[in-house]
């Protein structure tokens, strides 16, 4: 009676343990409930090319339903094949998901080296591409050693769920600011740019972008009185 009455007490504290360890709130789960009527209202607005009205309505989304989640483990490869988990980074992540077809700013990619060589003692760095790996091979040639490269074969990884909710929910470009507990909070889209623009002009625009989101994970100048930045596009 003794020996099942400890079996018992260790079952239930080993529960409410696990339970613990689980967040209440889980990405996929948010976005799951409310991504139909919102693609349904964006794809209306884009429609009518009231582009005010979809990026209210993606802030919207990112500030009422992502914001606070915890963004669902899953796993993918790096460069060089090896697989990894999301969770096997410790630090606060900066992930920003790609493709090799997109067509970064001209400045882009020189102003994310510059913020990942500035911050990568604190932060991990993360760029993840929809993509085979012999392209992201070549693509990841750009990016400083600061950043780990990982790669999503879709035609590979058919099973994963929350991959195909990060890509077909939000879109990308997409900056995802992640805290140490894999809670998300903040997403954004990547910077805007008219082609043949000025190198300085992309430059500045994507660095201040990106230093902007980073204050999100880190006490730098530039937080305003409630905590938060602003998600305006800043200035050149």
């Amino acid at each position: 009676m003794v020996k099942k009455l400890l079996l018992l007490i260790l079952l239930v504290s080993f529960s409410a343990q696990s339970q613990m360890l689980e967040p209440s709130k889980l990405f996929s789960t948010e976005i799951g409930k409310n991504i139909k009527k919102y693609r349904q209202k964006s794809q209306r607005a884009y429609a009518d090319k009231d582009f005010m009205r979809a990026k209210f309505l993606f802030d919207s989304l990112i500030n009422n339903v992502v914001n606070n989640s915890h963004l669902d483990n899953f796993k993918v490869r790096k460069s060089s094949g090896r697989k990894v988990e999301l969770y096997d980074f410790e630090k606060p992540v900066f992930l920003m998901t790609y493709a090799s077809w997109c067509t970064p700013g001209v400045g882009e990619i020189p102003a994310l080296n510059e913020v990942a060589g500035k911050y990568h003692d604190e932060i991990d760095f993360v760029i993840l591409f929809w993509d085979t790996k012999k392209k992201v091979r070549k693509t990841a040639r750009q990016y400083s050693s600061k950043f780990t490269i990982l790669y999503v074969d879709e035609q590979e990884n058919t099973n994963d769920h929350i991959v195909e909710t990060m890509k077909h929910s939000l879109g990308f470009p997409t900056m995802f600011f992640i805290d140490e507990s894999k809670k998300i909070v903040d997403v954004r889209r990547g910077v805007l740019h008219p082609y043949e623009e000025e190198f300085n002009v992309s430059y500045n625009l994507n660095y201040n972008a990106f230093q902007n989101g980073i204050s999100l994970l880190k006490n730098l100048p530039g937080l305003k009185d409630n905590g938060l930045v602003s998600k305006e596009e800043p200035k050149p």
